[in-house]
């Protein structure tokens, strides 16, 4: 049976429980539990985490604890019986342990292992306090410690300061709050002091005077490493003032042997000792520690002649200084000893061995010899700190060393007073300096070696034992041998001898010094010739004075007896004796050698003897009765250490003295007494106090004094009226004090031995001194600035008093004299400031009082102090002091409440001290003086919270009016408001804001009760009420009240002391808004956002309280103004705000829509209510998804597009135009921070676009001041087109400067005009000159439900940043959603991947399709400009992906190659105001073989067509290798079977009878045929003219492949052998050319030496293919590197060797970096491939290309065939040596486009292997380095002759041209598979679908014009030296004729000026249309009309423009002209 348990009620888990048992409680080690009831092994209870579960488990895991019981029963709670540090400790830990944690998790590793440190420390010192083994000082230590760390942690981890007393965790209930405040003040002040430095915290108790800290040296000598002595050493270390030249310390000694070692075997490790009592003064003093070294043994260290060897004499040696200014950093800072080596340094002459360790501080350096090694004393110095019971105490491991205390020379600063009356450091010592001698030679040749021997000798004659000590550390001795300084009759010691003489035996006692020459010659003895004495004590009974004695020598020798001393005794030993005995017989035994004397000096420390006369005299005054008066007088002259030492004494003597005489004596004896009171308040004998007040108690025996005392006192006061030297009297008060303790004393003794006569005559002689006390302060002290310092002396001592008068009066008494005396100060607080300061702190110091602690003398006192506060509060004076006596007043109150009745008081104070304290209040917190506030605040609160019902009514009733009600209520609401809004109280101060918080609602409820009665009907008062509201709210949201935030514990902690408070103040604001009634209205709509806040608050019953509210305000305003339209909008906008502070979450939504709504059913306007809270919660799912955009680690992409999504929302939904240009500069601002810079100015269009050209006038919004709507709109335009040029943009830009333009034009405006004429006409010169990089786009697709709403199942396409190819932005887009998966396929996925719970990511390239066709098929516009609309406003996109359709022909793949074209439509057009748009539409359309080869060929013909021209017209500077490289590749690849393979496929008898309808596109691809072969023959001709010598056999070789390619064509294409002018004489001009440009198939490959000449040829990018080439730096030779897969073996597309017969995939198999390829697109991802490789192609799909493009990624190479290309390859790829066209490939790394386009090679089988180490032989020996790639001048050299000529009718519809070369701007984006920017998906070519094995033919543009109108030669990129108009069209080389009957059309073409173009567009009727003059506005559908400008300028021909570099150019401009010259000068020298 469970039956409840009696004493096991409280336990501590000591195995972890599992619960695996029916209704078991899972427990966690070190858990405490709460144990209910009990049965068999088995206990059932709860956990104190988790105190609503109970459970059972077993009894053998739990470790009972004592605890107390309370409220036994169901609901008992407990009370662990533990200390209660242990009990925090234990909390804290565990509220650590989880926090520790996340440090990790957060990368704050530092704290981490601090914290892991502390917690450590935490546990042991723990584990201590429980053990019981510590004493209680200890103890006390241990929870120091303990304390000390717990705030650091907290402190750390930001968690809650805990206020403490005496390191136990204070009640807040049992405290008032103003001492609560103090205790979190020092509490912060030792965490803060702890955090700085840690243990050093000493918690200091309000010391009225704080005793200096002494310090005290630890000295240990670790050893004597300099052995060269080889002789006994002793080392005296002392201290030594190096300013004041002396030693300031006794001298520490240490003994070692000639091995360096300790002489006594005892002393190892234990040479060490204390140099103690050094002051803070001392510290600052210029110390040293200073060693003296001193030999015993021979005479002459190294003579063993001098002297016999069994004599030892004490030899000086050396010397080592140590200064302690350079190391008491480093030793202040470590808690234990450092070590420190002191060089031993030798003297040069022992004459000034006194001087030594000066000479080595000064560093004179010529008088001391330094050590051969760095070797020396090793000494370690440690730094303790307090006196020395504590030094004891904490450091008993050095006092176990046996350790010597080695004093100060005299007495410390402090002098402590058992050194006098506890008798145990009773102190005499004398201290002896040898100074000098000065000796007569005696005629000996030499000066003498000197020793003096010293005894101490008693009055009998007796040498007394052990009383010369020479250093501590060595016992005492009887004899003092000093050292010998050789050869020296006047030697100079400076030796201090220490005489610790027994004090019984001082008196009569004698030093006798002899004076002996040590001979060092073969007996070596020692000679007395001489002695000197002096006795210790003069006949007056004084001590040897502390001075320099000069002693008389008296001559005398080894048989000279001393046995009888009086002999000597009777003789002068001094000057001053012989002075004081002129009449000595001179036949005595001894006779005083005149010429020779001996200096001594002397310091006495003694705690018993006295050197001065005056105090003897005084002690003795009864031997002088005459001169009592000046004895007397003459005591003000007694040092005051004389005077402590005989205090007892003199105090003794001076009351005998008065009562032997009062009326004569009396004064004087008053003045001594003031005198010796005064004495003990100097800090230095401030410890004497207890002395003084133990005589009182004890010894003082005056039973009649107090008469006289009281009467020379009053007579001081009476008289400080009339003195103007008021000195005496103001020593009088000081000494105020003592003087009432021996007045109440005698007047007890009195009492006691008369039983209490004369009663009323004391209690009258006191009254009439009070009298005369009020008298002094009632003066008027501001013309007498002495009676000022009087009266502040009196009222510092008047507090002193009182507990000497309770002796002997009642309380009341008392405190009727007290409250006499400080209601006689004057009370207005005109006195001045320091005597303001001086009555306050009288005040204060009464309140402190114990009489102020009784509550009868309360009563009578209060008044008169609080009168005094409230005049100083009222006008703001003294607030610090002011705050301190009420702090104290209330904390007394608080104290007395808990024991009896203060209603009274507090009554006193609120009438007092309410009003006023508030208004000081609010006045402090105007000037945010936080310590002052805090101080009041606290009083305010203390007062708030004794205040009872009662004086909340009294209160209430007592005001005269309802103004003085409501000035009140005002005052109060707002200083509590400004109480939560300022943070008085720091943020961990959570115990005092909460208790803050729980006084402001209880005050708040009594207060509402009066504002509702008062102001509420015909009253009513919108301030008062207003101003309740606000603080209602304020209360609700504060944030220490938000208990969701804390953890389990501290809520639980809080609800049980307070409960929640938010719901009992919503409450409390939801039935006074009840109240209100009619009233309601005035609220609305302000009070909707502060409510609304209030709602948002997380709490569920708050939220039920307060959302119909805004139902009530709905109903009356819809009562008022029939909608609440007021509400609508107040509510939205500040929805908006709160929700974007991180307020509101979805159950908050949830509730809102459920609430509302239920009551909004009721209503008759039910309809528009119903629909505005749905609107309202449909916005509220927009915020919340927006907000956590926004806090999260959210991408910039997700932010915009949930940003457009919110800005969309008000736009459209809720049409709100405010809320909508809000989140339009919001995203501007994302745009900004993105910097997309054009994006953001699309942002800002959208709001310029609500603006119009009017003078309305705007108010301030956002960051616009307020200003016209002109003025704005402005604004606006001007900062959008600033975002376009950083942009770019500069076409976007152009029609709003035009906008401008026409609005200042209209206003007369001309300066801005010209403004933004100029900045029109920049913006175009900027267009054709800077740089622009082509954006390339990608479409993505978002699969998978486990996307959000927004992105699910939809597919984007986006704009790339500038250099982002494919693999980057994958890798871009896999880290936003690192969760996606990619996929590996373009296919568009099935219901499967759609309908799954995950994310896939399908992204690839797409190329985007312009709408603006017309101008990219102008001929004359520069392709700079082009370039521009190839990639904006762009809203469809295409992407091509090859499949065979049919069976597949394994010898020519060309016959089923089709083309499968996707294209997409967007939403809007990009660039927008995102990077991204989602896909509105997709189309497929499918491209047959035929006419993919008809765009191939063509494009071919297009790029031979430019590029020869560029040569005719001498674009292309000096190097043919260009074109020799683009010739070569065609004619190659033709001769061996390129075209020839769309022969076989298309022009097959078989063929043409299948597909009849194909007859027309067969024939124009044989014209395409023919035209190539009559391009290829100008080419030729061409190359003849421009070859070099060198480089001839290649032009021949040329020559006869294009013969063999001809005769090759002849049979399918009769009369070919006609056409070209390079190979025969005549030509027949075609007649009808089809030129259809379409998009242009990039086919090339790579090439790579960087110092070959084929590099060289690549120099120029004038084609626009994907594939661009590399150089390789690793490959000495010629390296060509197919696209397509011509290995050997299969295994050669994986390894990708850098060999000319492999490819590179994207993969990471690929080749080194500067050997990149890609393969063409026909060899990509045919679906004919065969099945053992198409896993392959499955891998490499949408894979990140390493290099490559993620086109060759997503459709691999083909796969060999039996280790062989397959057939279309062999026969194709020979075409392929050709110039690569670097088209803005968006899958090609910034590497690959940065790379000058290289010649490629499809094959190495055919004439390309003999042609290319032909180049390289002849050209790379004698080439120069490469020149690098140049710009193009813009402008195209059309070609115009009669074989091209056709009419427009004849040709289809012409399509927009590619751009022929890489655009320098934005790279272009492609497809997959094709790189090309397709502008018609029925006649672009596809990057190597049917044209792989062709070359990859350029388009160019032959348009036909009689007569061209003149144009603007404008130019993109300037070579290095200028080009020419048409003036300077001569060349050197006439233009090749293309037949014999066109000169005319030549004519025409010289003499038009040509563009240099690097993009041939389509065909363009020449003579109708020209390029518009500006581009169109690019936000308008709609096209500008372009009309034909003729009047176009020719640029100048001398103006050079500076070279603009391509992304393309790896180098600078400069080098390339030096690589040009350089290679030119080389040609030149071969």
């Amino acid at each position: 049976m469970w039956s409840p348990t009696e004493e096991e009620k409280y336990g501590v888990v000591i195995c972890s429980f599992r619960g695996a048992v029916p209704q078991g409680l899972v427990l966690e080690l070190g858990e405490t539990v709460q144990i209910l009831e009990k049965c068999e092994g088995w206990y059932r209870g709860v956990s104190i985490k988790k105190p609503n579960v109970k459970g059972i488990f077993p009894a053998n895991y739990i470790h009972l604890k004592k605890a107390i019981v309370s409220n036994r029963g169901q609901y008992e709670t407990i009370i662990p019986l533990e200390d209660s540090v242990v009990t925090e400790v234990t909390a804290t830990l565990q509220e650590w342990a989880v926090l520790w944690k996340q440090l990790y998790v957060k990368h704050k590793v530092d704290l981490f292992y601090k914290l892991r440190h502390v917690m450590n420390e935490l546990i042991d010192l723990r584990r201590q306090l429980l053990s019981g083994h510590l004493t209680q000082d200890q103890v006390r230590e241990v929870k120091r410690h303990l304390t000390v760390r717990l705030d650091w942690g907290n402190e750390h981890l930001g968690l809650d300061l805990v206020p403490r007393k005496d390191f136990e965790v204070v009640d807040s209930d049992q405290i008032s709050v103003s001492d609560l405040y103090k205790m979190h003040l020092s509490s912060r002040h030792s965490v803060q002091q702890s955090t700085s430095q840690v243990d050093t915290i000493r918690q200091r108790h309000g010391e009225a005077c704080r005793m200096p800290v002494p310090h005290h040296f630890f000295l240990s000598l670790k050893s004597f490493t300099y052995n060269t002595i080889g002789e006994d050493t002793d080392v005296f270390f002392s201290l030594y003032d190096v300013r004041e030249g002396k030693q300031i310390s006794e001298r520490f000694m240490v003994r070692l042997n000639k091995n360096g070692g300790p002489r006594n075997p005892e002393k190892i490790d234990r040479m060490c000792a204390l140099f103690t009592d050094l002051s803070s003064k001392d510290m600052k003093r210029d110390l040293y520690i200073v060693a003296h070294v001193i030999r015993i043994g021979r005479m002459l260290l190294n003579d063993s002649k001098k002297g016999p060897p069994h004599l030892h004499y004490r030899r000086p040696y050396g010397c080592a200084v140590l200064s302690i200014m350079d190391v008491l950093q480093s030793i202040s800072e470590i808690k234990e000893e450092k070590d420190f080596v002191l060089k031993v340094y030798t003297c040069n002459n022992e004459n000034e061995w006194c001087q030594i360790h000066e000479n080595i501080i000064r560093k004179s350096s010529t008088k001391y010899t330094a050590p051969s090694s760095n070797y020396g004393l090793i000494i370690s110095l440690q730094l303790l700190r307090g006196d020395m019971e504590q030094i004891r105490r904490e450091n008993p491991l050095i006092f176990n060393r046996g350790v010597s205390v080695t004093r100060k020379l005299g007495f410390p600063d402090v002098i402590m007073p058992e050194m006098k009356i506890v008798g145990c450091d009773i102190r005499n010592d004398l201290y002896l300096t040898l100074e000098k001698g000065d000796f007569e030679r005696g005629g000996k040749s030499v000066q003498k070696n000197i020793e003096v021997t010293m005894y101490v000798l008693y009055a009998d004659g007796e040498i007394l034992k052990d009383c010369i000590s020479l250093g501590s550390g060595e016992p005492s001795r009887s004899a003092y041998h000093s050292f010998v300084l050789y050869h020296n009759n006047s030697p100079r010691w400076g030796e201090i001898i220490k005489l610790p003489i027994p004090i019984d035996r001082f008196r009569g006692s004698h030093l006798r010094f002899e004076f002996r020459h040590c001979s060092t010659k073969d007996k070596g003895e020692k000679k007395l010739f001489g002695f000197a004495f002096t006795p210790l004590m003069r006949d007056d009974g004084t001590t040897l004075s502390d001075d320099i004695h000069e002693l008389y020598v008296y001559k005398c020798d080894e048989n000279s007896t001393f046995n009888n001393h009086a002999l000597y005794l009777g003789l002068p030993c001094c000057k001053e004796d012989y002075n004081g005995c002129p009449n000595i017989p001179s036949s005595l035994i001894f006779q005083r050698s005149t010429k020779e004397t001996f200096s001594v000096s002397t310091q006495l420390s003694s705690t018993k003897l006295t050197q001065n006369v005056d105090l003897l005299a005084l002690l003795k005054w009864k031997a002088y009765p005459d001169r009592v008066m000046d004895i007397l007088g003459r005591l003000r002259h007694v040092s005051g250490e004389e005077i402590v030492k005989f205090l007892q004494d003199i105090l003794d003597t001076l009351f005998v003295v008065l009562d032997d005489n009062t009326e004569k004596y009396g004064l004087l004896v008053f003045q001594s007494l003031v005198f010796i009171i005064n004495l003990l308040r100097d800090s230095k004998y401030f410890h004497f106090r207890p002395v003084m007040d133990t005589y009182i108690q004890k010894h003082f025996a005056g039973a009649l004094a107090y008469k006289e005392l009281i009467r020379c006192l009053k007579w001081y006061m009476d008289r400080s009226a009339e003195l103007v030297r008021q000195d005496h009297i103001q020593e009088a008060m000081r000494a105020l004090e003592y003087l009432f303790k021996f007045i109440v004393q005698s007047r007890i003794l009195y009492s006691r031995a008369t039983c209490g006569m004369e009663e009323e005559q004391f209690r009258s002689s006191i009254q009439e001194l009070f009298q005369s006390i009020r008298f002094v302060l009632s003066l008027d002290s501001r013309s007498s600035e002495t009676l000022i310092f009087t009266q502040a002396a009196l009222l510092n001592s008047f507090p002193a008093i009182f507990d000497e008068l309770l002796q002997m009066f009642t309380v009341q008494e008392v405190a009727e004299f007290v409250r006499g005396t400080l209601g006689s100060m004057p009370s207005t607080v005109h006195i001045g400031q320091s005597m303001d300061v001086v009555k306050l702190q009288s005040i204060a110091r009464t309140v402190d009082s114990r009489l102020f602690s009784f509550s009868e003398s309360r009563r009578i006192l209060l008044p008169v102090v609080l009168h005094h506060i409230h005049l100083h509060l009222r006008q703001q004076k003294e607030l610090l002091i002011c705050s301190g006596i009420l702090s104290s007043i209330f904390s007394i109150i608080k104290t007395s409440s808990l024991e009896g009745d203060v209603v009274e008081e507090v009554e006193m104070m609120v009438e007092s001290l309410l009003d006023v304290l508030l208004q000081t209040l609010l006045t402090i917190m105007s000037k945010s003086q936080s310590q002052e506030a805090g101080e009041y605040v606290s009083c305010l609160l203390s007062l708030l919270r004794q205040m009872s019902d009662t004086h909340f009514q009294h209160l209430l009733d007592n005001f005269q009016s309802k103004d003085e009600l409501k000035e009140f209520l005002l005052k109060i609401f707002c200083v509590f408001r400004n109480l939560m809004k300022m943070g008085v109280f720091p943020r961990d101060w959570m115990v005092m804001r909460l208790l803050t918080s729980n006084i402001i609602v209880t005050t708040v409820q009594y207060l509402s009760s009066a504002l509702h009665k008062n102001f509420t009907e015909t009253d009513f008062d919108f301030k008062v009420w207003n101003s309740y509201f606000s603080l209602a709210v304020l209360f609700i949201n504060q944030p220490s009240l938000q208990l969701e935030n804390a953890t389990p514990a501290k809520r639980k902690k809080i609800l049980d002391k307070y409960g929640d408070m938010r719901v009992m103040m919503a409450y409390e604001l939801f039935s006074m808004w009840q109240n209100l009634g009619e009233h309601k209205i005035h609220f609305i709509p302000g009070m909707i956002g502060p409510f609304l806040g209030v709602t948002l608050v997380p709490q569920p019953e708050v939220r039920n309280i307060m959302i119909p509210i805004f139902h009530d305000m709905m109903d009356w305003e819809q009562r008022k103004n029939g909608n609440f339209k007021q509400v609508e909008a107040e509510l939205i906008d500040k929805l908006d705000s709160l929700v974007s502070e991180g307020k509101g979450d979805e159950n908050y939504r949830e509730l809102f829509s459920l609430l509302l709504l239920e009551k909004i059913e009721q209503e008759t306007w039910r309809e528009t209510g119903i629909s505005f809270v749905t609107s309202v919660t449909r916005l509220m799912e927009r915020l919340l998804d927006y907000r956590d955009c926004m806090k999260g680690d959210e991408t910039e992409n997700k932010k915009i597009g949930c940003t457009v999504n919110l800005m969309n929302f008000y736009k459209s939904e809720i049409n709100k135009e405010e809320m909508y240009i809000r989140y339009i500069h919001k995203l501007c601002d994302m745009h900004l921070q993105a910097e997309n810079y054009t994006e953001a100015a699309f942002t800002l269009l959208l709001y310029c676009e609500l603006l119009q050209w009017e003078d309305r006038p705007l108010r301030e919004f956002l960051h616009y001041p307020s200003q016209s709507e002109w003025q704005r709109k402005e604004g606006l335009c001007r900062k959008i087109i600033h975002y376009f040029n950083k942009g770019k943009s500069w076409e976007f830009g152009i029609p709003l400067c035009r906008e401008l333009a026409i609005q200042y034009e209209s206003l007369y405006d001309y300066q801005s005009l010209s403004w933004i004429r100029k900045m029109e006409a920049t913006y175009y010169d900027n267009i054709m000159e800077q740089q622009r990089l082509e954006p390339e786009f990608f479409r993505v697709g978002f699969y998978g439900r486990k996307f959000p709403f927004f992105l699910r199942n939809k597919e984007y396409v986006c704009r790339g940043h500038d250099y982002e190819r494919l693999e980057a932005f994958q890798q871009r887009m896999l880290s936003e959603f690192p969760q996606a998966i990619a996929m590996q396929h373009p296919n568009h996925p099935d219901d499967s991947i759609l309908q799954c719970d995950a994310q896939y990511l399908q992204i690839y390239a797409v190329t985007p399709i312009p709408d603006n066709i017309d101008v990219l098929q102008m001929d004359r516009v520069p392709d700079r400009i082009k370039s521009f609309y190839r990639v904006n406003n762009i809203r469809k996109f295409r992407y091509d992906r090859p499949f065979h359709k049919g069976p597949k022909d394994k010898e020519n793949e060309f016959k089923s190659l089709w083309i499968e074209r996707t294209t997409l439509t967007l939403t809007h057009s990009l660039p927008g105001i995102s990077r991204w748009f989602e896909v509105e539409r997709r189309e497929l359309v499918e491209v047959s073989p035929l006419e993919n080869a008809i765009q191939v060929v063509e494009n071919k013909n297009q790029e031979l067509r430019t590029l020869i021209s560029q040569y005719q017209h001498k674009q292309m500077h000096g190097n043919i290798n260009l074109l020799s490289m683009c010739l070569n590749g065609v004619i190659d690849a033709a001769v061996n079977g390129g075209i020839a393979r769309y022969q076989e496929a298309f022009f097959d008898k078989d063929y043409i009878t299948k597909h009849p309808g194909d007859a027309e596109k067969i024939t124009q691809l044989k014209e395409l045929m023919q035209e190539q072969v009559h391009v290829l023959g100008v080419g030729l001709a061409v190359h003849e003219k421009f070859v070099h010598p060198e480089m001839r056999p290649l032009h021949k070789k040329l020559i006869d492949q294009f013969q063999m390619m001809r005769s090759s064509l002849y049979h399918e294409l009769p009369g070919l052998d006609k056409l070209s002018p390079a190979c025969s004489g005549n030509s027949t001009p075609r007649s009808n050319v089809l030129v259809s440009h379409g998009p242009m198939s990039p086919e090339s490959i790579k090439l790579v030496h960087r110092h070959s000449p084929l590099n060289l040829l690549g120099s120029v990018r004038h084609s626009s293919s994907s594939l661009s080439s590399h150089t390789s730096s690793e490959t000495g030779n010629l390296v060509i590197l197919t696209d397509s897969s011509v290995g050997e073996t299969a295994e050669d597309m994986y390894h990708m060797q850098a060999s000319p017969s492999t490819s590179s995939l994207s993969s990471t198999h690929s080749a080194p970096s500067q050997m990149i390829n890609s393969a063409p697109s026909s060899a990509r991802g045919s679906p004919s491939l065969p099945d053992k490789y198409r896993h392959s192609r499955e891998m490499m799909m949408l894979l990140p290309a390493h290099r490559d493009r993620p086109s060759s990624a997503m459709y691999p190479a083909a796969i060999m065939e039996n280790g062989q290309p397959p057939n279309f390859q062999r026969a194709f790829i020979q075409q392929m040596i050709g110039p690569c066209k670097p088209c803005s490939d968006p899958n090609l790394s910034v590497a690959d486009k940065a790379m000058p386009a290289a010649p490629s090679s499809w094959s190495l089988d055919s004439g390309t292997r003999e042609a290319l180490p032909f180049l390289s032989a002849h050209a790379g020996s004698i080439l120069a380095p490469p020149v690098p790639p140049r710009s193009l001048s813009h402008g195209h050299y059309s070609l115009h002759f009669d074989a091209f000529h056709h009419q427009l009718s004849d040709a289809p519809p012409a399509l927009p041209a590619r751009t022929l070369r890489k655009s320098p701007l934005h790279p272009i984006p492609a497809s997959p598979t094709s790189p090309q920017s397709g502008l018609d998906g029925s006649n672009s070519t596809l990057s190597g679908s049917a044209s792989s094995g062709v070359s990859s033919l350029s388009e160019s543009n032959f348009g036909h014009s009689s007569e061209p109108p003149p144009r603007t030669d404008t130019m993109d990129s300037v070579p290095s030296q200028a080009w020419n108009t048409d003036e300077d069209l001569e060349t050197p080389y006439l233009p090749v004729r293309y037949s014999l009957s066109e000169p005319d059309v030549l004519e025409s073409l010289k003499s038009q000026p040509c563009r240099s173009h690097s993009a041939p567009s389509g065909v363009i009727p020449q003579d109708t249309m020209d390029p518009p003059a500006l581009p169109p506005k690019p936000y308008h559908s709609r096209l500008p009309n372009m009309e034909n400008e003729e009047g176009m300028i020719i640029e100048d021909d001398d103006k050079h423009r500076p070279l603009h570099r391509k992304v393309s150019q790896p180098v600078s401009g400069g080098k390339e002209e030096q690589a040009r010259v350089a290679w030119e000068h080389g040609i030149g020298e071969q």
